[in-house]
């Protein structure tokens, strides 16, 4: 059985598996139509009564400006993918101004240029992620080579 709780009068409704489908569409409507402009629900899964999840990947999209997009700035995107390890160094603590280095490789799943816009997907274990101050120090980027805010896309979630 799973439940959901519905407004305005905050009743449980329970249902099995075969009303699933129809109950998210009619959630996803619902709360479609209360989204701001711009704003777009993909989709809607019912999840199981007392279910946890974490996320597993985010994508990123930077804009960079076109006199960025420069042969060796290409090179590189290809160097951190062909490489087995990536290391950054990482404060682990600000007050003793402590520093480890960590291998990020593991979680820069994917990175593509699509004319000034680079799209980078980041996974995320219970090991840890990449910072998004991480990548753009990877790339060799700064904010004035930015043309817009960093824009995170989309986060994929897993039942844990």
């Amino acid at each position: 059985m799973m439940k959901i709780y519905s407004h305005p009068y905050l009743t449980i409704h329970e249902f099995d598996e075969s009303q699933t489908t129809s109950h998210e569409s009619r959630i996803n409507k619902e709360l479609s139509a209360h989204l701001p402009d711009g704003c777009e629900l993909i989709s809607v899964s019912i999840a199981k009564t007392g279910a946890s999840f974490q996320p597993c990947s985010a994508t990123y999209i930077f804009s960079v400006r076109e006199e960025c997009l420069s042969r060796e700035f290409k090179f590189r995107i290809e160097d951190l993918l062909r490489s087995d390890n990536i290391i950054v160094r990482r404060m682990t603590d600000k007050k003793k101004s402590r520093f480890r280095n960590i291998d990020v490789r593991d979680f820069i799943k994917s990175i593509e240029l699509n004319n000034t816009d680079i799209n980078i997907q980041c996974l995320i274990t219970s090991t840890g992620s990449i910072r998004i101050q991480e990548v753009l120090e990877l790339l060799e980027l700064d904010e004035e080579k930015l043309t817009a805010p960093i824009k995170r896309e989309c986060v994929q979630w897993q039942d844990v």
